[in-house]
Protein backbone atom coordinates (compact mmCIF):
# COMPACT_ATOMS: atom_id res chain seq x y z
CA UNK A 1 0.00 0.00 0.00
CA UNK A 2 0.75 5.83 -3.71
CA UNK A 3 -1.43 6.16 -1.07
CA UNK A 4 -4.91 6.41 -1.88
CA UNK A 5 -6.02 9.93 -2.48
CA UNK A 6 -9.38 11.12 -0.88
CA UNK A 7 -12.18 12.70 -3.12
CA UNK A 8 -11.25 16.13 -1.34
CA UNK A 9 -7.45 15.79 -1.92
CA UNK A 10 -4.13 14.10 -1.14
CA UNK A 11 -4.23 12.00 2.48
CA UNK A 12 -0.62 10.77 1.91
CA UNK A 13 0.76 8.46 5.02
CA UNK A 14 4.30 6.89 4.97
CA UNK A 15 4.28 3.06 4.94
CA UNK A 16 7.80 2.37 5.15
CA UNK A 17 10.71 4.47 6.46
CA UNK A 18 14.10 3.51 4.61
CA UNK A 19 17.31 4.30 7.10
CA UNK A 20 20.58 4.48 5.99
CA UNK A 21 23.14 3.37 8.60
CA UNK A 22 27.03 5.30 8.62
CA UNK A 23 26.29 8.79 10.52
CA UNK A 24 22.73 8.44 10.34
CA UNK A 25 21.32 5.53 12.48
CA UNK A 26 24.35 5.61 13.82
CA UNK A 27 27.35 7.83 14.57
CA UNK A 28 30.65 6.97 12.86
CA UNK A 29 31.28 4.51 9.76
CA UNK A 30 31.62 0.96 10.37
CA UNK A 31 34.15 -0.02 7.52
CA UNK A 32 36.29 2.60 9.48
CA UNK A 33 36.28 0.48 12.30
CA UNK A 34 34.87 3.82 14.38
CA UNK A 35 33.50 3.47 17.90
CA UNK A 36 29.86 3.57 16.80
CA UNK A 37 27.26 4.98 18.89
CA UNK A 38 23.52 5.50 18.74
CA UNK A 39 22.21 8.83 17.30
CA UNK A 40 20.58 10.24 20.15
CA UNK A 41 16.71 9.33 20.06
CA UNK A 42 16.89 7.14 17.11
CA UNK A 43 16.12 3.82 18.84
CA UNK A 44 13.33 5.59 20.55
CA UNK A 45 12.08 7.10 16.70
CA UNK A 46 12.54 3.27 15.80
CA UNK A 47 10.33 2.28 18.29
CA UNK A 48 7.54 4.50 18.18
CA UNK A 49 7.30 4.16 13.82
CA UNK A 50 6.76 0.53 14.47
CA UNK A 51 4.37 1.14 17.47
CA UNK A 52 2.54 3.18 14.90
CA UNK A 53 2.15 0.49 12.01
CA UNK A 54 5.40 2.19 9.54
CA UNK A 55 7.56 -0.18 8.62
CA UNK A 56 10.97 0.09 8.16
CA UNK A 57 13.99 -0.83 6.15
CA UNK A 58 17.80 -0.01 5.23
CA UNK A 59 19.65 1.09 2.66
CA UNK A 60 23.27 1.43 3.25
CA UNK A 61 26.39 1.35 1.28
CA UNK A 62 27.87 -1.34 3.31
CA UNK A 63 29.48 -4.79 4.29
CA UNK A 64 26.08 -7.12 4.53
CA UNK A 65 26.69 -9.73 7.32
CA UNK A 66 29.10 -7.00 9.54
CA UNK A 67 26.55 -4.37 8.87
CA UNK A 68 23.90 -7.07 10.63
CA UNK A 69 25.77 -8.23 13.09
CA UNK A 70 26.05 -4.30 14.10
CA UNK A 71 22.48 -3.87 14.31
CA UNK A 72 21.57 -6.85 16.67
CA UNK A 73 24.64 -5.31 18.44
CA UNK A 74 22.42 -2.67 19.05
CA UNK A 75 19.42 -4.97 19.01
CA UNK A 76 17.59 -3.13 16.74
CA UNK A 77 17.70 -5.94 14.30
CA UNK A 78 14.45 -7.27 13.98
CA UNK A 79 12.83 -3.96 12.92
CA UNK A 80 14.35 -4.02 9.43
CA UNK A 81 12.47 -5.63 6.60
CA UNK A 82 14.42 -6.54 2.79
CA UNK A 83 17.55 -4.42 4.35
CA UNK A 84 19.20 -3.61 1.22
CA UNK A 85 22.66 -3.22 2.60
CA UNK A 86 24.88 -3.52 -0.83
CA UNK A 87 26.80 -1.05 -3.48
CA UNK A 88 23.65 -0.51 -5.59
CA UNK A 89 22.47 3.29 -6.07
CA UNK A 90 20.39 4.31 -2.98
CA UNK A 91 17.20 4.55 -5.59
CA UNK A 92 17.93 1.07 -6.88
CA UNK A 93 17.73 -0.39 -3.33
CA UNK A 94 14.18 1.40 -2.49
CA UNK A 95 12.42 -0.14 -5.62
CA UNK A 96 13.65 -2.92 -4.61
CA UNK A 97 12.16 -2.62 -1.42
CA UNK A 98 8.89 -1.55 -2.13
CA UNK A 99 8.29 -4.18 -4.88
CA UNK A 100 9.73 -7.00 -1.61
CA UNK A 101 6.67 -4.65 0.76
CA UNK A 102 4.46 -4.79 -2.30
CA UNK A 103 3.52 -1.31 -1.34
CA UNK A 104 3.88 1.91 -3.73
CA UNK A 105 7.10 3.67 -4.44
CA UNK A 106 5.26 6.64 -3.43
CA UNK A 107 4.74 5.52 0.56
CA UNK A 108 8.14 5.13 1.22
CA UNK A 109 10.51 7.89 2.95
CA UNK A 110 14.22 7.86 3.10
CA UNK A 111 16.49 9.21 5.87
CA UNK A 112 19.96 9.51 4.67
CA UNK A 113 23.08 12.29 6.18
CA UNK A 114 24.21 12.73 2.66
CA UNK A 115 22.94 15.09 0.48
CA UNK A 116 24.28 13.22 -2.63
CA UNK A 117 22.20 10.25 -2.20
CA UNK A 118 19.02 12.46 -1.14
CA UNK A 119 19.82 14.26 -3.89
CA UNK A 120 19.90 10.28 -6.38
CA UNK A 121 17.10 9.55 -4.68
CA UNK A 122 14.68 13.03 -5.47
CA UNK A 123 16.00 12.92 -9.11
CA UNK A 124 15.48 8.62 -9.90
CA UNK A 125 12.33 8.62 -7.16
CA UNK A 126 10.86 11.99 -6.70
CA UNK A 127 8.17 10.57 -5.09
CA UNK A 128 9.94 9.45 -2.24
CA UNK A 129 9.81 11.56 0.52
CA UNK A 130 13.55 12.48 1.71
CA UNK A 131 14.66 13.23 5.08
CA UNK A 132 17.95 14.67 5.89
CA UNK A 133 19.38 12.51 9.14
CA UNK A 134 20.14 16.30 11.00
CA UNK A 135 16.09 16.77 11.11
CA UNK A 136 15.28 13.50 12.89
CA UNK A 137 13.92 15.50 15.74
CA UNK A 138 10.97 16.46 13.94
CA UNK A 139 10.33 12.93 11.90
CA UNK A 140 7.87 11.85 14.15
CA UNK A 141 5.72 15.51 14.22
CA UNK A 142 5.40 15.01 9.92
CA UNK A 143 1.36 14.53 9.18
CA UNK A 144 2.71 11.45 7.09
CA UNK A 145 4.25 9.85 10.26
CA UNK A 146 0.71 10.04 12.10
CA UNK A 147 -1.89 8.03 11.13
CA UNK A 148 -5.37 8.91 12.76
CA UNK A 149 -5.64 5.62 14.98
CA UNK A 150 -3.18 3.09 15.87
CA UNK A 151 -4.90 -0.30 15.52
CA UNK A 152 -4.10 -3.93 16.49
CA UNK A 153 -3.36 -4.73 13.26
CA UNK A 154 -1.49 -1.78 12.66
CA UNK A 155 0.47 -2.50 15.60
CA UNK A 156 1.33 -5.75 14.85
CA UNK A 157 2.25 -5.09 10.95
CA UNK A 158 5.63 -6.41 11.19
CA UNK A 159 4.80 -9.58 12.55
CA UNK A 160 2.51 -10.00 10.24
CA UNK A 161 5.14 -8.75 7.46
CA UNK A 162 7.76 -11.65 8.72
CA UNK A 163 5.14 -14.01 9.23
CA UNK A 164 4.14 -13.54 5.06
CA UNK A 165 7.51 -13.88 4.29
CA UNK A 166 8.00 -17.28 6.16
CA UNK A 167 5.27 -18.49 3.86
CA UNK A 168 6.28 -17.59 0.93
CA UNK A 169 9.71 -19.24 1.68
CA UNK A 170 7.75 -22.17 2.12
CA UNK A 171 5.91 -21.63 -1.04
CA UNK A 172 9.10 -20.94 -2.70
CA UNK A 173 10.50 -24.35 -1.56
CA UNK A 174 7.32 -25.76 -2.34
CA UNK A 175 7.01 -28.50 -5.33
CA UNK A 176 3.97 -29.01 -6.49
CA UNK A 177 0.77 -26.68 -8.06
CA UNK A 178 -0.04 -23.26 -5.98
CA UNK A 179 -3.36 -24.86 -5.34
CA UNK A 180 -1.84 -27.88 -3.30
CA UNK A 181 0.17 -25.51 -1.46
CA UNK A 182 -2.30 -23.38 -0.31
CA UNK A 183 -4.21 -25.77 0.70
CA UNK A 184 -1.31 -26.50 3.46
CA UNK A 185 -1.85 -23.24 4.86
CA UNK A 186 -5.52 -24.33 6.27
CA UNK A 187 -6.73 -20.94 5.48
CA UNK A 188 -10.20 -19.23 7.12
CA UNK A 189 -11.88 -16.50 5.62
CA UNK A 190 -14.05 -14.48 7.73
CA UNK A 191 -17.00 -12.11 6.47
CA UNK A 192 -19.27 -10.61 8.35
CA UNK A 193 -21.14 -7.03 9.27
CA UNK A 194 -18.50 -4.14 10.57
CA UNK A 195 -18.97 -3.64 14.27
CA UNK A 196 -18.13 -0.65 15.58
CA UNK A 197 -14.65 -2.00 16.81
CA UNK A 198 -13.95 -2.54 13.37
CA UNK A 199 -14.23 0.72 12.22
CA UNK A 200 -10.94 2.50 13.02
CA UNK A 201 -9.51 -0.70 10.71
CA UNK A 202 -11.64 -0.16 7.91
CA UNK A 203 -11.09 3.87 7.54
CA UNK A 204 -7.32 2.50 8.10
CA UNK A 205 -7.58 0.21 4.94
CA UNK A 206 -9.44 2.94 3.11
CA UNK A 207 -6.15 4.97 3.31
CA UNK A 208 -3.78 2.33 2.44
CA UNK A 209 -5.18 0.03 0.07
CA UNK A 210 -5.06 0.88 -3.94
CA UNK A 211 -3.52 -1.79 -5.72
CA UNK A 212 -6.52 -4.31 -4.72
CA UNK A 213 -9.02 -1.10 -4.84
CA UNK A 214 -12.55 -0.61 -7.02
CA UNK A 215 -12.78 3.16 -6.23
CA UNK A 216 -9.97 4.31 -4.29
CA UNK A 217 -12.40 6.48 -2.21
CA UNK A 218 -11.49 7.01 1.29
CA UNK A 219 -13.68 6.97 4.16
CA UNK A 220 -13.44 8.34 7.68
CA UNK A 221 -14.53 6.56 10.59
CA UNK A 222 -17.62 8.96 10.99
CA UNK A 223 -18.87 8.31 7.65
CA UNK A 224 -18.13 4.44 7.92
CA UNK A 225 -20.09 4.10 11.58
CA UNK A 226 -23.13 6.24 9.41
CA UNK A 227 -23.27 3.30 6.54
CA UNK A 228 -23.11 0.58 9.77
CA UNK A 229 -26.62 2.15 10.80
CA UNK A 230 -27.82 2.83 7.47
CA UNK A 231 -30.98 0.54 5.82
CA UNK A 232 -29.50 0.91 2.68
CA UNK A 233 -25.93 -0.37 2.76
CA UNK A 234 -24.24 -3.10 4.17
CA UNK A 235 -20.61 -3.21 5.52
CA UNK A 236 -18.97 -6.22 5.70
CA UNK A 237 -15.09 -6.86 6.99
CA UNK A 238 -13.02 -9.94 5.63
CA UNK A 239 -10.61 -11.24 8.29
CA UNK A 240 -8.15 -14.31 6.73
CA UNK A 241 -6.26 -16.61 9.07
CA UNK A 242 -3.96 -19.93 8.58
CA UNK A 243 -2.16 -22.25 10.50
CA UNK A 244 0.93 -19.62 11.25
CA UNK A 245 -1.41 -17.11 12.50
CA UNK A 246 -4.06 -13.93 11.51
CA UNK A 247 -3.41 -11.84 8.52
CA UNK A 248 -5.44 -8.99 10.63
CA UNK A 249 -8.77 -7.80 8.70
CA UNK A 250 -7.75 -7.95 4.85
CA UNK A 251 -10.74 -6.84 3.18
CA UNK A 252 -13.52 -4.59 3.11
CA UNK A 253 -16.58 -4.40 1.22
CA UNK A 254 -19.36 -1.49 1.15
CA UNK A 255 -22.60 -2.51 -0.75
CA UNK A 256 -25.65 -0.01 -1.56
CA UNK A 257 -28.48 -2.14 -1.19
CA UNK A 258 -31.34 -0.65 -3.40
CA UNK A 259 -34.79 -3.13 -4.03
CA UNK A 260 -33.50 -4.56 -7.31
CA UNK A 261 -30.15 -4.02 -7.23
CA UNK A 262 -26.82 -4.19 -5.09
CA UNK A 263 -24.06 -2.16 -6.05
CA UNK A 264 -20.56 -2.62 -4.56
CA UNK A 265 -19.64 0.97 -3.88
CA UNK A 266 -16.49 -0.22 -2.45
CA UNK A 267 -14.62 -3.47 -2.62
CA UNK A 268 -11.14 -3.63 -1.70
CA UNK A 269 -8.40 -6.19 -0.05
CA UNK A 270 -4.83 -5.89 1.37
CA UNK A 271 -1.82 -6.20 -1.11
CA UNK A 272 -0.67 -8.74 1.60
CA UNK A 273 -3.00 -11.10 0.90
CA UNK A 274 -3.11 -10.80 -3.48
CA UNK A 275 -1.74 -13.94 -3.93
CA UNK A 276 -4.84 -16.15 -1.80
CA UNK A 277 -7.74 -15.21 -4.48
CA UNK A 278 -9.59 -13.65 -1.79
CA UNK A 279 -11.06 -10.91 -3.34
CA UNK A 280 -12.59 -13.45 -5.62
CA UNK A 281 -13.61 -15.39 -2.78
CA UNK A 282 -15.20 -12.41 -0.91
CA UNK A 283 -17.26 -11.29 -4.76
CA UNK A 284 -18.31 -14.89 -5.60
CA UNK A 285 -19.68 -14.56 -1.48
CA UNK A 286 -21.88 -11.42 -2.89
CA UNK A 287 -23.02 -13.31 -6.24
CA UNK A 288 -24.15 -15.97 -4.15
CA UNK A 289 -25.88 -13.63 -1.57
CA UNK A 290 -27.35 -11.37 -4.31
CA UNK A 291 -28.98 -14.62 -6.57
CA UNK A 292 -30.61 -16.02 -3.11
CA UNK A 293 -31.89 -12.58 -2.28
CA UNK A 294 -33.33 -12.19 -5.74
CA UNK A 295 -31.46 -8.72 -6.69
CA UNK A 296 -28.82 -8.40 -9.89
CA UNK A 297 -25.14 -7.36 -8.58
CA UNK A 298 -23.33 -4.80 -9.94
CA UNK A 299 -20.02 -3.25 -9.09
CA UNK A 300 -18.77 0.59 -9.36
CA UNK A 301 -14.89 1.09 -10.89
CA UNK A 302 -12.66 3.63 -11.40
CA UNK A 303 -9.72 2.26 -13.48
CA UNK A 304 -6.29 3.13 -12.95
CA UNK A 305 -2.70 1.90 -13.33
CA UNK A 306 -2.79 0.35 -10.15
CA UNK A 307 -6.35 -1.69 -9.74
CA UNK A 308 -6.02 -3.54 -12.73
CA UNK A 309 -6.50 -6.55 -11.22
CA UNK A 310 -8.97 -6.18 -9.13
CA UNK A 311 -10.84 -5.12 -12.72
CA UNK A 312 -9.62 -8.54 -13.64
CA UNK A 313 -10.64 -10.16 -10.56
CA UNK A 314 -14.91 -8.72 -11.57
CA UNK A 315 -14.47 -9.60 -15.00
CA UNK A 316 -13.32 -13.49 -14.21
CA UNK A 317 -16.40 -13.45 -12.04
CA UNK A 318 -18.81 -12.92 -14.88
CA UNK A 319 -18.69 -8.91 -14.80
CA UNK A 320 -19.28 -6.74 -17.70
CA UNK A 321 -19.60 -3.26 -18.32
CA UNK A 322 -23.42 -2.16 -18.08
CA UNK A 323 -22.80 1.80 -18.67
CA UNK A 324 -19.77 4.71 -18.10
CA UNK A 325 -20.58 7.85 -15.84
CA UNK A 326 -17.73 10.04 -16.91
CA UNK A 327 -14.52 7.89 -15.55
CA UNK A 328 -16.65 5.59 -13.55
CA UNK A 329 -17.70 2.24 -14.87
CA UNK A 330 -20.65 0.28 -13.66
CA UNK A 331 -20.33 -3.37 -14.21
CA UNK A 332 -23.11 -6.22 -13.70
CA UNK A 333 -22.36 -9.60 -12.85
CA UNK A 334 -24.23 -12.69 -14.83
CA UNK A 335 -25.06 -14.37 -11.62
CA UNK A 336 -26.50 -17.31 -13.82
CA UNK A 337 -22.41 -18.39 -14.67
CA UNK A 338 -21.90 -21.21 -11.72
CA UNK A 339 -19.16 -20.16 -9.50
CA UNK A 340 -17.49 -22.13 -6.96
CA UNK A 341 -15.17 -21.31 -3.67
CA UNK A 342 -12.05 -22.93 -4.26
CA UNK A 343 -11.14 -25.87 -2.24
CA UNK A 344 -8.06 -24.64 -0.23
CA UNK A 345 -9.93 -22.06 1.88
CA UNK A 346 -12.57 -22.85 4.25
CA UNK A 347 -15.04 -19.31 4.56
CA UNK A 348 -16.43 -18.37 7.78
CA UNK A 349 -19.89 -15.97 6.95
CA UNK A 350 -22.31 -14.12 9.26
CA UNK A 351 -25.02 -13.04 7.14
CA UNK A 352 -26.05 -9.54 7.44
CA UNK A 353 -29.74 -8.53 8.11
CA UNK A 354 -30.20 -8.09 4.15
Amino acid sequence: MSECSDRGGSNRKIKCVVWDLDNTLWDGVLLENDRLVLREGVAEIIATLDRRGILQSLSSRNEHDRALAQLAAFGLDDYFLYPQINWNPKSQSLTTIARELNIGIDTLAFVDDQEVEREEVRFSLPSVLTIAAADLDRLLDLPEMNPRFITEDSSRRRVMYRQDMARRKLETDFVGPKDAFLATLQMVLTIAPAQEADLERAEELTLRTNQLNTTGYTYSYEELSEFCRSDRHSLLVAELEDKYGSYGKIGLTLLERRAQVWIIKLLLMSCRVMSRGVGAVMINYLRREAKQQGVRLCAELLPNDRNRMMYMTLKFAHFSEAERIGDLVVLESDLAQAHTLPSYLVVKAVRPQW
